[in-house]
């Protein structure tokens, strides 16, 4: 990360009450200014943090000339951990749009943001955004039902955490590595998440939205974000070539100029 990048960072906690529980969650403002009205909040993938992000918050945030907000999920980073114990239900990224994101925008003062979300923080983003006042939506590789591919992947990723050395690297990003992992891994492998759908729920969504996948995405087909534009005529698709599940570190500046383009192109808000 440049100097320059780097001076743009300033982090913190706020400390926020979500379904009668008191959490510490960990964030940073990145990028330029501190301006709460309509600034970039980014939402993590399944196994992300505000770590995990790397500079890439900065440079999108430099591209485009707004401040950007990051944070780490209840069970992730240095935020308060996952109970020992509990398991996550089917509709945890319902429970992270609806009461957690609310509570962590009121906390922050944020209002109306543009939300940049990766993976489940994807799905967050467009749960929320079905419900909520925000500026617009860029959905990065996002799930809106599970398919073979995703829990294959997912599968995998438990062999290699434990006995592959997945657990070390990302030791690295949170205080209590063993929340971020089987929170999410636990979840997703659960027989009853098989059923797990947002199509019907998003369907309300009218603002600006933005749907990116990588070609070869190991953790959805291009259905993903196909299904989105049929719910959300207003979506634009960018398919990126040469390119995983993770596009801001697969190709990092393809996605940053398709992200500037599209916002280029919007105003604002729209209205339902």
């Amino acid at each position: 990360m440049s100097g320059e990048l780097a001076s743009a960072r300033t982090t913190g906690f706020v400390d926020i009450v979500a379904a009668g529980r008191a959490l510490r969650v960990e964030y940073a403002w990145v990028g330029p200014g501190r301006d709460r009205a309509a600034p970039i909040v980014f939402l993590h993938e399944g196994l992300g943090s505000v770590a995990m992000w790397r500079d890439f918050p900065e440079r999108l945030c430099a591209a485009i000339g707004r401040p950007g907000f990051v944070y780490s999920r209840p069970g992730y980073g240095r935020s308060t951990p996952r109970p020992a114990g509990e398991h996550w239900a089917v509709d945890f990224m319902h429970h992270q749009a609806h009461e957690v994101l609310p509570a962590v925008l009121a906390a922050a003062g944020i209002d109306t943001p543009w939300l940049f979300g990766h993976s489940d923080g994807g799905s967050i983003a467009l749960l929320h955004a079905a419900r909520h006042a925000v500026a617009g939506v860029v959905a990065v590789a996002p799930h809106l039902f599970v398919e073979d591919v995703s829990v294959a992947s997912i599968a995998r990723a438990q062999v290699a955490y434990e006995s592959g050395g997945l657990r070390e690297r990302l030791a690295r990003y949170h205080d209590d590595v063993d929340s971020a992992f089987f929170g999410w891994n636990d979840a997703w492998l659960s027989p009853t998440f098989r059923e797990w759908n947002i199509e019907r729920d998003i369907a309300a969504i009218a603002v600006p939205l933005l749907a990116v996948q990588g070609e070869g995405d190991e953790y959805g087909t291009l259905e993903q974000v196909r299904a989105l534009a049929r719910r959300s005529p207003q979506a634009q698709l960018r398919v990126i070539p040469a390119c995983g599940h993770s596009p801001h570190r697969d190709q990092p500046e393809v996605l940053i100029d398709a992200v500037c383009s599209f916002l280029a192109n919007e105003k604002g808000p729209s209205t339902r």
